[in-house]
């Protein structure tokens, strides 16, 4: 379990497309290109102006068939306990472990509102979502594999444990950047570095746009600020 970040630290990456940093990571070299982000079986349902970041708070959800025993839709405490012990900001992670994935939808307005209260900025499954207009309004954030009208069977049955979503692996208290391109796992260990290194990407980034609005472009000079954005 991740212990709690400087806040500082967390607050200044929210100012940081996910693009961004995402290459910044890459700058870095901490981890391999082709690894830490989500791919397009998730997707941004509500567009925010600022990305969400929190820690990760996993666990795993049915909805096709209902629970052994108990009603039809299991409220667990534990849940709701579990998700109190991770540090703030979070981010719920529910991986639907369903074969007929979206069958139901955990994310509605009631369990929005009620986790945002617990301090959630957010919440990712690749399974359904539904109040989507009635949830815009309360600044939660919401990934997802797709919408459906109805919860189904939805109820949580583990928590705690690794998930997988969108091709990508969630540990517990993973910290967790999104915005409309999709979500990253964010390397603390270079968390203090980020703010610099996506700086260093933007600013290249505008010199290519200079260069691209100029009368004449050299053609040697783009590639060679195209060749520094990409190692």
């Amino acid at each position: 379990m991740q212990s709690r970040l400087p806040d500082g630290q967390v607050q200044a990456i929210q100012g940081i497309d996910t693009c961004t940093l995402a290459d910044a990571i890459s700058l870095s070299r901490t981890r391999l290109r082709n690894q830490g982000y989500s791919n397009g079986s998730i997707r941004c349902v509500l567009e925010k102006s600022r990305p969400m970041v929190g820690y990760a708070v996993p666990g795993r959800i049915r909805s096709s068939e209902p629970p052994m025993v108990g009603r039809d839709f299991v409220e667990r405490r534990d849940w709701l306990k579990y998700v109190m012990s991770v540090p703030e900001p979070r981010v719920a992670v529910l991986e639907d472990i369903d074969g007929n994935l979206g069958a139901g939808a955990f994310w509605d307005e009631a369990h929005a509102r009620v986790h945002l209260r617990l301090g959630c900025v957010g919440a990712v499954t690749n399974g359904a979502v539904r109040d989507v207009d009635k949830i815009r309004s309360t600044g939660f954030h919401l990934y997802a594999g797709s919408l459906s009208a109805a919860q189904g069977y939805a109820h949580i049955i583990d928590m705690g444990q690794p998930v997988e979503v969108g091709g990508l692996e969630i540990q517990p208290g993973d910290l967790i950047h999104g915005d409309i391109h999709g979500i990253i796992i964010v390397p603390t260990e270079i968390l203090a570095e980020l703010p610099r290194l996506a700086a260093r990407i933007s600013f290249l980034r505008k010199q290519i746009a200079e260069l691209c609005a100029a009368p004449h472009m050299p053609l040697e000079t783009a590639m060679e600020l195209l060749k520094e954005l990409a190692e």
